[in-house]
C-alpha cells in the first residue's frame, strides 16, 4: 500500500497482505512507498501466469526471464532524500543496472524461444531496450495481450513493464543485451549477454545502436502498441468484450504537472497543488470518519492559474464512474503517471495543448489497458478510466523525485452505500496511526 491508504509497518515488525492476483495476467514490479527506501534495491518482480484453463495467445515459451532495469545512483537514499528536502531535484544517475548487476548472463539453446520480461525499476529514466541479431515479439504490457508486432528495440518509462518472445535464431555465439538511457545528454548504458548453449564464440562487435529519433519517434511507436481483441482475458471472455470506446465518460479531468517553488524550496505540483501527506491514512480517516485530514476541494479538475499551493489533496469520484483523464506535460523533460487499484485505457497522444478537437484522434477500438503511461514533453496523453474499485487511490508521477514532492494526488472512489459487493471490509489486522489510533476495525 501507501501512506494515503496503509500505515507504515513499524521497524522490526511484519504485515501479512492478503490479495488476490485473479484478473491481471503478466508482468508487474513491487517496491516499498515510504521515503526513497525504493531507491536503496526494495524492489522485485510479481510475475502472475494463467490458469491452466484459459490458454494464452502465444506458444509457450521455452524459458522465462525477469530483468529488472533501473537507474542507479552511487549516493545513499538518504542523500538523495535529503537533497530532495533541502529543494534540489534529483541528481543525473550514475549508471543502469540490470538486476541490480553490472554484468548478467541469460542462457538459452538454438531454435527455441523465450520471455523476456523488462521492467523499468529506476527513480527517473527512461531507457531502450535491445538484443544484438535478434528482433522482439511484444506480447504483454502490464497485463493487456496484445497484438503481436515485431521491433528491433523498445522505450521503457519509468515504472512500466512489458513481455517479449525472443526465438534464438542466430548462428550459435554471445549476442549483446542493451539498455540505454533515453532523452539524456549523457547516455548511461548497460550490457548483459545473450548466451547461446553451444556457443563456442565470446561476445563481439559494436553494441546495438539506440534510436537515433527522440520523443517523435517514441511517441510513434507507442501508438503501434495495440490491444488483443480475441484474445483470453483471466476469464474465457476476450479483451475486447469491454467497449470501452463505446461509452460516453461521465466526467473530464484535465491534470497538468509543474515544477514550483513554495516557500523557497523545489516542489511538484498537480493543477498548481503539491501534496502533502498526513500521518493519518486518508483510507483510515475517511472509514472511521475522522475529521481535519484532508479536504475534497483542495484540488481542482482542471488547471488553474495562480500560486502554487500545498495540500493534502484528494478528487472525489462516484463509484462507476466513466473518467476520460488527460495528463498536460508544459515541461520539457517525460513525465510518467501510475493510478494504483486500476489499469486504464491509453487512448491518445499528442503534442503541445490538448483540447476537445482531439478526441477525433483517439483509439476507441483497440488501445490496451495499462497501470502506467508516458506523456511526452510539451505533450498530451489521454486515458479512459472504468471506476470500478472502490476505495482511496494513488494518482502519481512514477518518476520518484517527483512523487516524492509531491506531484501526486488521491482519487476517492466512493458510493454511499456501504457493501461487500463493492469492497471488502477493512482487514482484522489493519494497522492504526494518527489519529486512527483507538478506534477499532
Amino acid at each position: 500500500g501507501v501512506l494515503g491508504t496503509n500505515c507504515p509497518i513499524p521497524p522490526n515488525s511484519n504485515y501479512t497482505y492478503k490479495f488476490q492476483a485473479k484478473d491481471q495476467i503478466g508482468s508487474y514490479t513491487y517496491f516499498p512507498s515510504t521515503l526513497l527506501h525504493k531507491a536503496a534495491g526494495g524492489f522485485g518482480a510479481l510475475n502472475i501466469y494463467h490458469r491452466s484453463v484459459i490458454p494464452i495467445p502465444y506458444g509457450y515459451p521455452d524459458g522465462d526471464f525477469t530483468l529488472l532495469i533501473g537507474d542507479w545512483f552511487k549516493t545513499s537514499h538518504k542523500t538523495l532524500q535529503q537533497s530532495l528536502d533541502s529543494g534540489k531535484p534529483l541528481p543525473f544517475p550514475d549508471g543502469v543496472l540490470i538486476n541490480g548487476q553490472t554484468q548478467s548472463t541469460f542462457s538459452g539453446e538454438q531454435g527455441k524461444t523465450y520471455m523476456f520480461r523488462i521492467s523499468n525499476v529506476g527513480l527517473s529514466t527512461s531507457f531502450n531496450f535491445r538484443i544484438q541479431g535478434h528482433t522482439m515479439k511484444l506480447v504483454e504490457v502490464e497485463g493487456s495481450h496484445v497484438v503481436q508486432n515485431l521491433y528491433d528495440s523498445l522505450d521503457v518509462h519509468v515504472g512500466q513493464s512489458l513481455a517479449v518472445l525472443v526465438t534464438l535464431n542466430q548462428p550459435p555465439k554471445d549476442y549483446y543485451i542493451v539498455a540505454s538511457t533515453r532523452f539524456s545528454r549523457t547516455v548511461l548504458t548497460a550490457t548483459a549477454m545473450l548466451h547461446y548453449a553451444n556457443s563456442q564464440t565470446p561476445v563481439s562487435g559494436p553494441l546495438p545502436a539506440a534510436p537515433a529519433f527522440q520523443f517523435h519517434w517514441s511517441m510513434q511507436q507507442a501508438r503501434t502498441y495495440r490491444w488483443n481483441l480475441t484474445s483470453n482475458a483471466a476469464r474465457p471472455n476476450p479483451q475486447g468484450s469491454f467497449h470501452y470506446g463505446k461509452i460516453t465518460p461521465t466526467k473530464t479531468i484535465v491534470l497538468a504537472n509543474s515544477a514550483s517553488f513554495i516557500n523557497g524550496k523545489l516542489r511538484y505540483t498537480v493543477n498548481g497543488v503539491s501534496y502533502v501527506n498526513s500521518d493519518t491514512p486518508l483510507k483510515l480517516a475517511d472509514y472511521f470518519n475522522i475529521p481535519g485530514v484532508f479536504t475534497m476541494d483542495s484540488i481542482q479538475g482542471l488547471p488553474s492559474g495562480g500560486a502554487a499551493t500545498v495540500a493534502t489533496s484528494v478528487m472525489p469520484v462516484s463509484l462507476h464512474d466513466f473518467l476520460e483523464v488527460v495528463f498536460q506535460n508544459n515541461e520539457n523533460t517525460l513525465q510518467s503517471w501510475h493510478l494504483d487499484g486500476y489499469d486504464f485505457w491509453v487512448v491518445g497522444f499528442g503534442s503541445g495543448q490538448w483540447n476537445p478537437h482531439k478526441r477525433r484522434t483517439y483509439n476507441l477500438v483497440d488501445a490496451l489497458t495499462r497501470h502506467t503511461t508516458q506523456v511526452y514533453p510539451n505533450s498530451w496523453t489521454a486515458v479512459l478510466i472504468s471506476m470500478d474499485n472502490q476505495g482511496m487511490w494513488n494518482l502519481r508521477s512514477a518518476a520518484w523525485g517527483r512523487q516524492y514532492l509531491g506531484q501526486q494526488f488521491y482519487l476517492r472512489v466512493f458510493d454511499p452505500v456501504r457493501s461487500l459487493t463493492n469492497e471488502y471490509d477493512i482487514p482484522s489486522n489493519v494497522l492504526l496511526c494518527g489519529k486512527a489510533v483507538g478506534f477499532h476495525p
